[in-house]
């Protein structure tokens, strides 16, 4: 599943593409280039001309004596807002604590740690604990109070009880003294591998 952040970046260039191109274009025609330099504009591109426009005053007063024209143009404008702002709220809406100070100091006076690294040290010793067959780890919440979501799948053999006593007295515990924070909150959730059922022969 792609991330956010690698969503957001692939939009926005996207975004910046489709602007960078369409203004090319409207400079190009607007200085007359296509004349100058002997071009052909893309086909069916109106602003080839530097008296060119996009649209004609029949095309944009066709439709405006319909009932149906103001409404729709409205309801149209009204989801767009609405669009940009769920987008918005959800960049301002951060679910990750992202770089996050080391030892209480400020960001710009101290070391910072990103979460993924954090989040990849505390899995990689998650899963030398003895019953852990796999391990997954994500922090989340905000930068001056970050959180560790463990996945942690257990082989059929293991116990849940003394695998949490050693991932809170290991992985975890480490992560909080190497960090030097005082408490690093935690959720784990436990499943258990399955295997498949032996035949006897």
């Amino acid at each position: 599943m792609m991330r956010q952040s690698t969503v957001n970046r692939v939009l926005l260039a996207l975004a910046g593409l489709v602007l960078l191109g369409g203004g090319l274009l409207v400079l190009v025609g607007g200085f007359d280039l296509y004349r100058r330099w002997h071009l052909s504009p893309p086909d069916g591109w109106p602003l080839a001309t530097p008296h060119a426009v996009l649209l004609s005053a029949e095309d944009r007063t066709r439709w405006t004596d319909e009932a149906w024209w103001w409404p729709v143009v409205i309801a149209t404008l009204v989801v767009i807002v609405l669009l940009a702002l769920w987008w918005l709220s959800a960049q301002l809406r951060r679910t990750r604590p992202g770089r996050m100070p080391i030892g209480g100091t400020a960001p710009a006076d101290g070391v910072e740690l990103h979460d993924h690294a954090l989040s990849d040290a505390i899995a990689t010793e998650a899963r030398r604990l003895p019953g852990v067959q796999r391990a997954k780890v994500r922090m989340v919440g905000r930068v001056r109070r970050p959180q560790a979501r463990i996945t942690l799948t257990l082989t059929p053999d293991s116990e849940p009880g003394p695998v949490l006593w050693a991932l809170c007295h290991g992985p975890l515990e480490r992560a909080r003294q190497s960090t030097g924070w005082t408490q690093l909150p935690a959720q784990a959730r436990l499943r258990i591998a399955t295997h498949k059922p032996q035949r006897a022969e």
